[in-house]
């Protein structure tokens, strides 16, 4: 073998990553909104999970980076065990697609597929015209890398010799899962197989082991990904290798007939190897998926879950969703959000308590949550920066743009609470006392604040649109409306002497508080509201 038909092997293999990865990136950022709802829908039951799995699989072509995003939604909590087998499910019959594409005879024009991406890639008028162009060329630098990989190993048709050790089945199976775990993609191992089936260099016995062997190799992500997470997690990538482990033994079992049902399903061999890849992984997951919580309490007595260490900061800001897929990434962002508004609106219950009776483990509690609350809103702006800098389609842009001006309004609400409770904590200490109308004004208003931030958040976490009107028509300006009813009371009171001055200013300076939590609820609405009108 020369060096000259080693480095064209290597290039089409290059360009054929290359352009899964460019078509990957044009896909998710001319599917945008589509494609954050559907990976919104990850988390639901395990047959929706393989339909919506597969989905997103195809759209960004890589059931790799689904895996990590099922691993990733699984050490944050969102999604459980069973689910996750689910999505890996779908995630396996959707990378079949791009096998089924290839084996398609159209490497002839992979050069007009270039030729017409390249025009609107670089001259386009806007992004979308310039990421369908990426997407053509993306289209046809795979079928370029197929014909560059092809070319490559002209020269092995007269040492078929070097092939008689996959002769195995078993060195076949190796052989697979090695190359696809030394360059972490499936497909490109399959695409290998199918340009040296094309040149003769492999018979049907020879490559089907391989495509098995591919199968078990492509499980390496998931188990990259569970490194360092939580126990679930790693159950979710163990899951994931018996998975496919499985149902390679079952199929080399069961050869004979593999064998036969690939041979029938086509002529031409290329398209019978990809006809492999899709039965394998069609019918490996209608075997398991009746079985998906029996299968899933095996995997959890298997490796049994273990305390975790509590969470004092983002929970689900995972950086290898970034390289993923960005489009997770902001719904990432997005469930990051709803978890520090539920620390806030716990911060708040803590207000609640303390306007009653304040001790010192109570205020160390709010104090643990604000710096949780702080430490969440800086780490929600360093990881969006790190998903604009993968240049995110603009509608999606937009939307983190306002992911990251609610964490900054939460994280507002939050030194407005710690105001609150501050205060609080000085009249429990000089024995300071508000009147019995203070009180019944306080109580009103706190509980009008509290179901405002409620809808807000709701509004924002449902995409709802009722509920976001209700917040800027109706709840925030009832909040100012009592700001001014409550705080001319007081100066009624203080006019007649009914409290002193000292109580004067906490009340005044509560009323403000309360007031400015309003605003900022007032503000997730409105962000939650331009969200579903400019997307609908």
């Amino acid at each position: 073998m020369s060096l000259t038909n080693a480095l064209q092997v290597l290039a089409g293999v290059g360009l054929f990553l290359f352009g899964i990865k460019l078509l990957s990136e044009a896909l998710q950022s001319i599917a945008g909104e589509r494609m954050r709802r559907l990976i919104g829908m990850l988390t639901r039951t395990p047959l929706r999970g393989v339909l919506v799995g597969a989905a997103v699989t195809v759209l960004i072509q890589s059931s790799s980076g689904v895996t990590v995003m099922t691993v990733s939604f699984v050490n944050a909590g969102l999604m459980t065990l069973s689910q996750a087998i689910g999505v890996i499910m779908g995630a396996n019959i959707g990378t079949t697609v791009t096998a089924q594409i290839i084996a398609f005879k159209i490497k002839n024009i992979a050069l007009p597929f270039l030729a017409l991406g390249a025009f609107p890639a670089i001259l386009g008028r806007n992004r979308r015209q310039k990421h369908f162009g990426n997407a053509l060329m993306g289209f046809g630098l795979l079928f370029l890398g197929m014909q560059t990989m092809e070319g490559g190993m002209l020269f092995l048709r007269d040492r078929q010799d070097l092939f008689l050790a996959l002769g195995h089945p078993l060195v076949g199976v190796l052989a697979g899962m090695l190359l696809t775990m030394l360059v972490q993609s499936s497909a490109a191992t399959i695409g290998l197989t199918m340009a040296m089936a094309s040149q003769g260099l492999l018979d049907i016995t020879m490559a089907l082991p391989i495509i098995l062997g591919d199968n078990i190799g492509t499980t390496i992500t998931a188990v990259l990904a569970a490194i360092g997470a939580t126990r679930t997690a790693q159950q979710a990538a163990a899951a994931h290798v018996f998975f496919n482990v499985i149902g390679v033994c079952i199929f080399m079992l069961g050869m004979p007939l593999f064998k036969w049902l690939v041979v029938h399903s086509a002529d031409d061999i290329v398209r019978q190897l990809a006809n492999a890849h899709t039965i394998f992984n069609c019918c490996n997951t209608l075997l398991f998926l009746p079985f998906t919580q029996p299968f899933a309490g095996f995997i959890q007595r298997l490796l049994p879950s273990k305390a975790e260490a509590p969470v004092t900061g983002p929970l689900f800001l995972d950086p290898k969703l970034v390289a993923a897929s960005p489009v997770a990434a902001v719904e990432a962002v997005k469930d990051e959000i709803m978890h520090m508004g539920r620390m806030v609106q716990s911060m708040s219950a803590l207000v609640r308590q303390a306007y009653i009776r304040v001790d010192e483990s109570m205020v160390q509690d709010f104090n643990e949550r604000e710096h949780a609350v702080n430490a969440i809103n800086r780490g929600i702006s360093k990881y969006a920066t790190e998903i604009w800098q993968r240049r995110v389609s603009p509608s999606i842009s937009s939307i983190l743009g306002k992911y990251v001006s609610v964490a900054g309004d939460l994280e507002r609400i939050g030194d407005h609470l710690e105001n609150l409770i501050e205060s609080f904590n000085f009249k429990a200490e000089n024995g300071v006392r508000f009147t019995p109308q203070a009180d019944e004004e306080f109580w009103d208003m706190f509980k009008t604040v509290e179901d405002t931030l409620q809808n807000a958040l709701e509004a924002l976490d449902t995409e709802n649109l009722q509920l976001a009107d209700r917040v800027i028509n109706q709840l925030e300006e009832e909040i100012d409306r009592k700001e001014q009813e409550y705080r001319a009371n007081h100066i009624a009171r203080l006019t007649r002497q009914e409290c002193d001055p000292e109580r004067g200013v906490i009340f005044a300076d509560v009323l403000s508080n309360l007031e400015r939590i309003g605003d900022h609820s007032h503000n997730i609405a409105y962000f939650a509201r331009d969200i579903v009108v400019r997307h609908l």
